[in-house]
């Protein structure tokens, strides 16, 4: 059938308009930069061990084969760039891993490797996630300072703080900000990926680990090195060598891969905690300030520590022996919603929103920051009693407490606890007591 130019124009019309819009659609679309690395290669096996049923299992080869699977799920989703540090049998020194990174301005660096014992047979075995350590947050910020093109500052912090000047107490504030932001990130993940491993795969997930790694040097974003397995543990070892063991550990990866960047774009989407963002004014303000509580437990955790899923603005309360962690604080709905569903993405199911009436002052109750919990006395030399008096100190059950300051409303703990933070004492926890 013949048609009219007319109707021919207006099928060009309707394909140029359909293309222009898919591609104004794309430019919207941030692109995820992931960047896989195998551990190994060429020359350098890694660990490796031999199995009559298979033969030879090197490092190397469990590594590429894992991430070539995991590189092909990724493919699959057409807003997320991958990016390999090698695809074939060969060396990449640990500086051009990096550098590759570096340069790829990558959302994610993720180094997988196999584990291993002195041991002809370990007795060890399951998955671990090495996420940088103390130390390499320093280097980190130290090459930071003086390149600028090594560290990349995200879009909000380049508008607060303008210009680059490694000197400036602004840049330095800037660049900590970022430091913290890919800890937490790799944190996050990590977590993420161990909760598949252990929950999905039915493996035993040996946990996030900080550590000093020469492999996440320098990287400027959220970066963890993978240690899938032993493999000189026969099951472990066996497993690792299979096709269907490889795609498994890939699946995990990738579905980890797919639920942190869901809970990145989330968090740059929406408003966290009326103390660190800007509000709508459009919003009326509800009466009491909503915290989320994530979890009760008898167990007391340090910042940063893995239990707490890379999460930040954590208020830890001790009520009697139980710890409660309280994450970020509003007075507006859409926000606590928000946050409900930030804590339950980082993987705290039953977190709940708990409302705290501002400056309430509950008769026979006060608050005191617990400073420490220590099998053994503090040295009189240590720096917490050299930085404070009248800090009170209780043995129950062989342990020792040692507790500071006395006040009414849990705002004057909250702001006694920051200024503790300004002396250099970190990690204490607001008590909440009955008299």
């Amino acid at each position: 059938m013949k048609m009219n130019n007319r109707s021919l124009n207006l099928k060009k019309y309707f394909f140029l308009l359909t293309g222009l819009l898919f591609i104004s659609l794309s430019a919207q679309r941030k692109t995820f930069t992931v960047v896989l690395d195998a551990g190994h290669g060429g020359s350098d096996m890694g660990a490796n061990r031999y199995y009559p049923e298979v033969g030879q299992v090197n490092e190397k080869d469990v590594t590429l084969g894992v991430v070539l699977k995991l590189g092909k799920l990724l493919e699959r989703e057409r807003d997320i760039q991958v990016v390999y540090t090698r695809t074939t049998d060969t060396y990449p020194s640990l500086t051009e891993r990096t550098n590759l990174a570096n340069r790829s301005k990558a959302d994610l660096f993720i180094s997988v490797h196999c584990n291993s014992t002195p041991q002809r047979i370990a007795t060890a075995y399951g998955s671990e996630t090495y996420v940088q350590g103390p130390n390499q947050n320093e280097a980190n910020l130290e090459v930071a300072k003086r390149e600028n093109s090594v560290i990349y500052l995200d879009k909000e912090d380049r508008q607060n703080f303008a210009s680059y000047d490694p000197n400036s107490p602004e840049s330095f504030i800037a660049l900590k900000l970022q430091q913290s932001k890919y800890l937490e990130g790799s944190l996050l993940f990590g977590s993420m990926v161990e909760q598949n491993f252990e929950k999905k795969d039915g493996r035993y997930s040996r946990g996030v680990k900080q550590q000093n790694l020469h492999v996440l040097r320098l990287n400027a974003m959220p970066s963890v090195l993978i240690e899938t397995g032993f493999i000189n543990h026969p099951d472990d070892g066996l497993y690792l060598a299979s096709s269907s063991g490889q795609q498994a550990i890939a699946e995990s990866i990738y579905n980890a891969i797919l639920s942190y960047r869901k809970a990145v774009n989330r968090n740059n989407n929406n408003v966290v905690s009326k103390d660190y963002t800007t509000t709508s004014s459009r919003e009326t303000p509800i009466k009491n300030d909503m915290r989320i509580l994530l979890m009760s437990t008898p167990s007391r955790y340090a910042e940063n520590d893995p239990a707490l899923r890379g999460l930040n603005y954590i208020l830890p309360i001790k009520e009697g022996l139980i710890y409660k962690y309280y994450y970020a604080t509003t007075n507006l709905t859409s926000v606590k919603d928000n946050n409900i569903k930030t804590a339950k993405d980082a993987g705290f199911l039953n977190a709940v929103a708990i409302g705290f009436i501002p400056n309430l002052i509950i008769p026979g109750v006060y608050y005191r920051i617990e400073l420490a919990v220590t099998k053994d006395k503090l040295d009189k030399s240590s720096y917490i009693l050299q930085a404070l008096k009248d800090v009170k100190r209780n043995k129950r059950k062989g342990i020792f407490y040692y507790t500071y300051g006395k006040v009414n409303t849990l705002e004057a703990a909250v702001q006694l606890r920051k200024a503790l933070e300004e002396k250099g004492i970190r990690n204490t926890v607001i008590e909440k007591v009955k008299e």
